[in-house]
């Protein structure tokens, strides 16, 4: 409830304007009205509720960008909640722009449920001033620009839509794992032009990771190791495949049929995914690592790495025999994950970062993981030999939508309160 002090000198005036004012707003609530000018006026309950009642609607304009799996998971997503959400929030999700690599589709009042058909007939070549230019031309505010896409060249425009307006939320990893230079940049960027950037889905898809070792890491809690299955793409292939009795190449063939590896599957057997997903942690954490200085066992032959994506599909039975001997040498009582470490030594301030395959026991944490689920055990000093593990759904368009989702509603919420 807003206080309103009255002057002493002026409070007959000054409250008679004030019941003017409020029966013009046309309400039936009593209206307290303090005898001694030097109180506050204080408005009964029913003129509290009736005020959240008349609360203005916000509007939140977002510019989305790739349109695949995940991309297109939250337009749904976004519109599916749309109505609940102004309702409930009193914010408005306005989706102006939705667009990938060839077509932009826009609309100042906000696309619709046929957005795929506008996309592919109507939608027009561009460049990010198209979206820029759009938004300043139609006096949007609120902007957020959401990178759905795993290009490399999209990421090159944050600086831009960040100097224009744009808080950024993206699932994109490149634009935190590529050159630190780029990443010091960007941070820099965001100060100074008093915008945000949100990637919660970078790591654990819709798992609360980034934010729990932020937030560890502010208070003072000295992490000094993190361990697990980073990738639910991997964890699936190979809880898959340690408990079945069948070909590497079907579970590898299962795993993209369900959506859960990157439209390249090598990019998760090479160990690249989590290698990034471990040098956003590590910068999270104020170390200035890059990609190189990563330990990675690579689990994709020379020969099938230098294929096209068609010739690695056809010939990825050649896969078969290599993780068979590996399955069958397990040591008894133990199996196969792809685990992800990333370890700090605060006495000599020496840094460990590596991915590969390990032999877990059967019956650790770890070892008990199965479908996508990814796990993350966070040491720190404060937590000792005790440590703290987050675990679920690693992997799939839909929770990793909903982390970007989540993210959304996150920088929402602060314009909100601003």
């Amino acid at each position: 409830m807003k206080v309103i002090n009255l002057n002493q000198s002026s409070s007959i005036q000054q409250e008679h304007r004030q019941v003017t004012q409020i029966k013009n707003f046309g309400t039936t609530s009593s209206i307290n009205i303090s005898s001694d000018a030097r109180k506050p006026l204080r408005f009964d309950s029913a003129r509290q509720a009736d005020n959240r009642h008349c609360q203005v609607i916000k509007t939140i304009n977002i510019a989305i960008f790739g349109t695949g799996k995940v991309g297109g998971t939250l337009i749904d997503q976004i519109l599916a909640s749309g109505i609940n959400i102004e309702k409930s929030k009193s914010i408005r999700l306005n989706i102006f722009a939705v667009g990938n690599s060839q077509k932009l589709h826009l609309d100042k009042s906000g696309i619709s449920e046929n957005w795929k058909f506008y996309l592919n007939k109507y939608g027009k070549h561009y460049d990010i001033w198209d979206i820029i230019t759009y938004a300043q031309v139609h006096q949007l505010d609120n902007l957020i620009a959401v990178d759905n896409t795993a290009s490399e060249e999209f990421t090159e425009n944050y600086h831009t839509l960040v100097r224009n307006g744009f808080d950024l939320v993206s699932s994109n990893k490149i634009g935190n794992s590529g050159s630190y230079e780029f990443y010091r940049s960007l941070r820099q960027i965001l100060r100074k032009n008093e915008r945000e950037f949100l990637y919660e889905a970078n790591v654990g898809a819709g798992l609360p990771l980034i934010d729990t070792i932020r937030m560890l890491h502010i208070s003072g809690d000295k992490i000094h190791r993190i361990r697990g299955v980073f990738s639910g793409s991997l964890s699936y292939i190979f809880n898959t495949f340690s408990s079945r009795d069948i070909p590497f190449h079907q579970v590898l063939h299962e795993a993209a049929s369900k959506g859960l590896t990157e439209p390249d599957p090598r990019e998760d057997l090479s160990g690249n995914d989590v290698c990034r997903k471990l040098l956003i942690l590590a910068r999270e954490l104020g170390l200035s690592q890059e990609f190189e200085s990563i330990d990675n066992h690579n689990l994709i032959p020379e020969e099938l790495g230098k294929l096209d994506l068609d010739s690695f599909q056809k010939n990825s039975h050649e896969l078969d025999r290599h993780f068979e001997y590996l399955k069958q040498n397990v040591k008894p009582g133990h199996v196969l994950r792809h685990i992800g470490e990333l370890s700090i030594n605060r006495q000599s301030c020496e840094v460990l970062l590596k991915a590969g395959l390990s032999e877990i026991p059967e019956y650790s944490a770890l070892g008990q993981l199965t479908g996508s689920d990814s796990l993350f055990e966070i040491y720190t000093e404060g937590y000792g030999l005790n440590p703290i593990i987050i675990l679920g759904a690693g992997a799939g368009p839909a929770v990793t939508a909903r982390g970007v989702f989540s993210d959304i509603l996150r920088l929402a919420g602060r314009v909100m309160k601003n």
